[in-house]
């Protein structure tokens, strides 16, 4: 399993919100720009995919 970021559903005008419910913070964003996943701190908790207002943050 692994999380991704669908560059088509995130509108990548904002901060991402999911961010903050990451425990481990292992969602990165620079600036406004699509926010990517660090695989090593990821723990696939899936907060958040249940999270993304957008649908952008998949499990594959």
């Amino acid at each position: 399993m692994k999380i991704t970021v669908d560059k088509n559903l995130c509108p990548q005008n904002h901060k991402c919100p999911s961010i903050k419910v990451c425990p481990v913070g292992a969602i990165q964003q620079s600036g406004n720009g699509l926010p990517t996943i660090d695989e090593e701190k990821c723990i696939k908790c899936k907060k958040c995919v249940m999270f993304c207002p957008m649908g952008a943050i998949q499990e594959e």
